[in-house]
């Protein structure tokens, strides 16, 4: 991303404060101190709703039906509320003015980096001379047949395999015959465990890889800036490419794109009735994995930090962004920064659950770091631990464990493990043996991409108001090349 006119930068810190300055005014204007009164019935109405919600998913029977009808009952008691007292529309005016105060302090103090998703810088390369791919008819409900995704990549002379739908084939093995037989790129198109298979055998060989979104969802895609609405505009990587590389993860040695999962989702997924009832089966198993007297419960540990009681731990390879955009929710900062992302959830009662989703500072429920090497495993004595805190910290985790080994906490005593854990790697279930060791490699795997393509939104910082107020005091005379938010 070029580098931010600084009058741009300036004018966008003082929408900020002023959009700040009026949303409070708005509500200070049409009720007064009873403003404050209206803010906390408000946040009152969130933590119902999440007690609600809590309810719904860890519970069953009449208590489940109770927080599905007491989480949407809350929000709409307020509204009445608002619309009784007259204030809804004051209060709507407010929020619309705070979300643009936060929107304009996140542009106004956007780095001028590259966009996010790229890897290293991409680099013009020339076509592959003999490139191979393998396509999932069955993936995102048929989008190689619908875009005719074989038949375009034949004529671009792409070598191409499609799966059998009805019989059970080795993807890695396809790919290993490939290169065997000279392939110089390998590409897939279908789902993200799919593409996880082929990425490892590319980064083995360090050969080319390629992505065509053909999945349902194909989160890889969209932090390499493909257009995921568009499967058949990915083939143009075959012909008009640009290179960089990415990282990998691993998990007990397999690979992932995106994350592995552990715990709950992993528990869901595992549930064969999951691919054709996905909903109904996740509320079916989630009151045994969230409450039940036999829920799994997780330890981890990342250099000198740990954590025990969790019922998931998410392992993403780069972190996710803290801040969700709503144009492209579930993007990572980037695929190239050497760092896994580790997500735990811990979530014991309808208490945790509203402070969790109210973002209250005391909620442990969920905790975030960044770490070079994490280790999961099996807690079957979670009842008897506290819950843990790691929310104001981040692991370094630099140790050198194997796959059988431990992880960079050398000051953690070791613990009996049991034999397996069953995880998600990139959508699909797994038993890996436990202690599960999460590691990433950097710039792994070569990645090739269309030169032209949607690309990916700006990784917008939190909003740091100290900086904002700084920038937006810049006078816009002054013709220095840094303002006081740079120094």
């Amino acid at each position: 991303m070029a580098a931010p006119d600084r009058f741009t930068v300036v004018s966008w810190a003082r929408l900020a404060l002023l959009a700040l300055l009026g949303s409070v005014l708005v509500l200070l204007v049409s009720a007064g101190l009873r403003s404050l009164l209206w803010m906390l019935v408000a946040m009152a109405a969130v933590a119902v709703a999440a007690v609600g919600t809590w309810w719904a998913l860890a519970h069953s029977g009449w208590l489940r039906v109770t927080g599905a009808l007491l989480a949407p009952a809350a929000l709409v008691a307020v509204l009445a509320l608002f619309v009784t007292h007259g204030v809804l529309a004051p209060a709507l005016l407010s929020l619309a003015l705070w979300l643009l105060a936060l929107a304009a302090a996140r542009i106004s103090t956007t780095p001028a980096r590259r966009t996010a998703g790229q890897g290293n810088e991409p680099v013009p390369v020339p076509a592959a001379q003999r490139p191979w791919v393998v396509m999932n008819p069955r993936s995102g409900g048929g989008k190689v047949e619908r875009f005719r995704l074989a038949e375009k990549a034949r004529a671009a002379g792409v070598r191409v395999v499609v799966l059998d739908p009805d019989h059970r084939q080795d993807v890695a093995e396809l790919a290993r015959r490939a290169l065997a037989d000279g392939a110089d790129l390998l590409a897939v198109a279908g789902g993200d465990g799919t593409q996880a298979l082929v990425a490892e055998v590319a980064a083995a060989h360090d050969v080319p890889f390629v992505v065509i979104p053909a999945g349902t969802r194909n989160h890889f895609a969209l932090d390499l800036g493909l257009d995921r609405d568009d499967p058949a505009a990915g083939l143009e990587a075959f012909t008009d490419a640009v290179e960089f590389r990415v990282d990998l993860g691993f998990a007990a040695g397999r690979v992932f794109v995106n994350n592995a999962s552990f715990g709950t989702y992993a528990a869901v997924v595992g549930d064969p009735a999951y691919r054709d009832a996905k909903p109904r089966t996740t509320l079916q198993a989630l009151p045994g994995l969230l409450t039940g007297p036999n829920a799994p419960r997780l330890r981890m540990r990342a250099g000198r930090r740990h954590a025990e009681g969790l019922q998931a731990v998410l392992v993403s390879n780069n972190p996710y962004r803290p801040v969700i955009d709503p144009a492209a929710p579930g993007l990572r900062e980037s695929l190239d920064s050497g760092r896994l992302g580790v997500l735990g959830l811990r979530v014991e009662n309808s208490a945790q659950a509203a402070l969790a989703l109210t973002r209250d500072r005391r909620s442990t429920a969920v905790t975030r770091l960044t770490a070079h090497e994490v280790v999961v495993d099996a807690d079957p004595g979670a009842d008897a631990d506290p819950p843990a805190d790691l929310s104001t910290g981040t692991g370094t985790g630099t140790g050198t464990g194997t796959e059988t080994g431990s992880g960079g906490g050398k000051d953690v005593p070791a613990v009996p493990s049991v034999s397996t854990v069953p995880a998600g790697i990139d959508g699909e279930s797994v038993l890996l043996p436990a202690p599960v060791v999460c590691r990433v490699v950097p710039g792994a795997l070569r990645v090739r991409v269309p030169r032209h393509r949607p690309g990916t939104p700006p990784n917008r910082p939190r909003a740091d108001w100290r900086r904002v107020t700084r920038l937006a005091l810049t006078p816009l005379w002054r013709r220095t090349g840094r303002t006081p938010a740079d120094r």
